[in-house]
C-alpha cells in the first residue's frame, strides 16, 4: 500500500472511530525538537560523565543531586519547545467533537500546550515540581532558573520534579484511567515509540477495540497485529490529516 493510501486509510479510521486512544511516545514530539533517549542522536546515544538511565534514576537524585539537576535541566527541561502537527491536530480533532485521550510517555506538556484536555501522563511531567519537606508547588521555569539545586523558598526544602525516574513507580491513579480509556476505545493509535519500555509498553494488551495503528519510524512488536502501520514521522502524518466540525 502507497504511503497516499495509508494515510487516506487512517483519515476513514479516525472519521468512523466513535472512541480513539492516542498513545504516543518520544518521537512524537522529537518534531518539537525535544530529543528521544533511543535513535541515533537520542540522549543515550550521548556521551556524559555517567549514563543518562543512570542519572534519572531515583537513587541517583537521591545520592547526587547537584549533577542529577545539571543533566535535567539541560537535557530534559526544553521549555522553549512548541507543540508540533500531532500535538495540534489531536486537540482539534477533540475540540471538533471526537472523543479521543492522549497517554502519553513524554514529560514535557506538549499536548496541553497545544489544547488537548484529557491526557493521562505516564511519566509525569517536568510543568510539576513540589517541595519535598513541605510539599509546596513550583514552576518549571523556577526550577529551570534556579540557581543549581533548587529550593524551597519557604522551607528550604529540596524541590523534586513530578516525573517517574528509574526504579520509580507509575502513578495508580495515572494508570488506572489510562488502561480504562484503552480498554473502552474502537481505535489504538501507537506513535513513535518503540514499545520497549515497560510497564507503559504493556498497556497496549488492555486494547479489544476494532483497529489497531502504529505510526513510526522503525519496526514495533506490535507491528504484526497492526491493522494499519505508517512508517514516518509523527507530526508528518498528522498533518495530513483534515478536521470536520462534530466528528
Amino acid at each position: 500500500m502507497e504511503k497516499s493510501d495509508r494515510i487516506g486509510k487512517l483519515q476513514e479510521v479516525i472519521d468512523k472511530s466513535k472512541r480513539i486512544v492516542f498513545f504516543g511516545g518520544a518521537g512524537v514530539s522529537t518534531e518539537s525538537g525535544i530529543p528521544d533517549f533511543r535513535s541515533v542522536d537520542g540522549l543515550y546515544n550521548q556521551h556524559y560523565k555517567y549514563p543518562p538511565e543512570q542519572i534519572i534514576s531515583h537513587s541517583f537524585f537521591v545520592r547526587d543531586t547537584a549533577e542529577f539537576y545539571r543533566f535535567y535541566k539541560d537535557k530534559m527541561m526544553m521549555l522553549d519547545a512548541k507543540p508540533n502537527s500531532a500535538h495540534k491536530k489531536l486537540a482539534e480533532l477533540e475540540q471538533a467533537g471526537k472523543d479521543i485521550a492522549v497517554v502519553t510517555q513524554n514529560i514535557d506538556g506538549l499536548h496541553q500546550m497545544a489544547g488537548s484536555k484529557r491526557v493521562y501522563e505516564l511519566h509525569g511531567s517536568i510543568h510539576r515540581n513540589y517541595c519535598m519537606k513541605c510539599g509546596k508547588s513550583y514552576s518549571a521555569d523556577y526550577v529551570k532558573n534556579s540557581d543549581g539545586v533548587p529550593k524551597c523558598e519557604k522551607c528550604g526544602g529540596i524541590i523534586k520534579p513530578d516525573v517517574v525516574l528509574y526504579e520509580e513507580g507509575l502513578d495508580d491513579k495515572t494508570v488506572n484511567a489510562a488502561v480504562k480509556a484503552i480498554s473502552k476505545a474502537d481505535t489504538l493509535i501507537v506513535a513513535g515509540t518503540s514499545l520497549v519500555v515497560y510497564p507503559a509498553a504493556g498497556f497496549l494488551h488492555y486494547f479489544n477495540g476494532k483497529t489497531l495503528v502504529v505510526i513510526n519510524l522503525s519496526e514495533t512488536y506490535a507491528d504484526r497485529t497492526a491493522d494499519l502501520v505508517i512508517r514516518d514521522k509523527v507530526g508528518r502524518v498528522f498533518e495530513q490529516i483534515k478536521v470536520t466540525e462534530n466528528m
